[in-house]
């Protein structure tokens, strides 16, 4: 039953299911070109006659046109759920930075990386074939509840205005510990064991013995163990190390990637995560479970439609105008709601 609307145009909430690749800004940026063309959120006299393009020289009128943003960036290794918000739904985005957010990972063992992900350069290789399911079962609950998570150096998070993964790179000592952040994990579970029967591989980029020693100079009289020397297990490239999939429900500022690589070091071996899925944000979800969940579009809707728009239906709505305002959440403005209201 499709969804009445008021009159157009409006601002709004919607979610994309983004996919692995992409980093999340131009996601945004080639959904944008289509929202500017649309009168669900712009004025007809106002929709370019031209396409859209997403150069630097075009976006301070893109932005004129209409206001555009997402609610948490995902790692471009990540898929899943991508709030959008347009126009004034722009100032609803903060909400979706602390909410409570449900992910799907696959944890790898036996390697640790330095952005604690497959994206990154190997750091170091640990023992994995003692890794059983009961063994991780029996580390998990130590990370469940309200716990204290130290952000990986290797992240963007500054520290005397300097990212700390520049500390780490210059093998810069840093002038104090990384401040640990108080989060909630409501939830924390092997969803599947999925043991060596997977196609998953380290990754080929390797760190050097410059880049270990820089490393640790960073970190050095900061960390109990600042050594991050290889302690590999006999190779054997016929066998696969141990996986499994993780699920989790956290609160906002969590780092799922920390995660992965504290559960690594908390059962004697080393971890990184190889698949990553935000399967809920907020009421935005992949799987609608009640009423009040708000389905995702997905992003193929999109990629067919920034090649080519298709016909309009009955209504005038494209494939994927129709799409959005089956899942849009219209957010009003002071003047329409106080109306609504009295």
């Amino acid at each position: 039953m499709p969804k009445v609307l008021p009159s157009f145009p409006v601002s709004g909430l919607f979610a994309v299911a983004k996919p692995s690749g992409p980093t999340s800004m131009s996601v945004v940026n080639d959904i944008k070109r289509l929202v500017v063309t649309s009168r669900i959120f712009v004025e007809e006299d106002k929709i370019p006659k031209k396409p859209v393009s997403t150069s630097t020289k075009r976006h301070r009128y893109t932005k004129e046109i209409v206001k555009i943003g997402q609610g948490g960036t995902l790692d471009p290794l990540a898929d899943g759920v991508l709030v959008i918000g347009v126009g004034k739904g722009t100032k609803r985005l903060s909400e979706f930075l602390d909410c409570v957010k449900e992910y799907r990972t696959t944890a790898l063992f036996g390697c640790e990386t330095d952005s604690f992900d497959s994206e990154g350069a190997v750091v170091r290789v640990a023992p994995w074939k003692h890794v059983t399911r009961e063994l991780v079962d029996e580390a998990l609950p130590k990370f469940r509840g309200e716990i204290q998570q130290k952000p990986p150096i290797f992240s963007a998070l500054k520290m005397d205005g300097k990212p700390l993964y520049e500390y780490a790179r210059e093998g810069i000592p840093l002038p104090r510990p990384i401040e640990a952040r108080k989060v909630t994990i409501h939830n924390l579970d092997v969803k599947e064991w999925i043991a060596s029967d997977h196609t998953f591989r380290y990754p080929t980029k390797k760190f050097t013995d410059e880049q270990k020693a820089a490393v640790e100079k960073a970190l050095h009289g900061i960390e109990d163990q600042v050594k991050v020397n290889d302690e590999p297990e006999q190779a054997d490239d016929t066998v696969s190390a141990t996986a499994c999939v993780l699920q989790m429900k956290v609160s906002g500022g969590t780092y799922v990637r920390s995660i992965v690589h504290d559960l690594g070091h908390a059962i004697g071996s080393a971890a990184h995560v190889v698949t990553l899925t935000r399967s809920r944000q907020g009421r935005f979800t992949l799987e609608p479970e009640s009423e009040k969940d708000v389905a995702c579009v997905p992003w193929s809707v999109f990629e067919k439609a920034l090649a080519d728009p298709g016909e309009r239906d009955a209504d005038g709505w494209t494939e994927w105008e129709r799409a959005v305002i089956e899942n849009l959440e219209i957010v009003e403005d002071k003047h329409h709601h106080n109306k609504k209201d009295t």
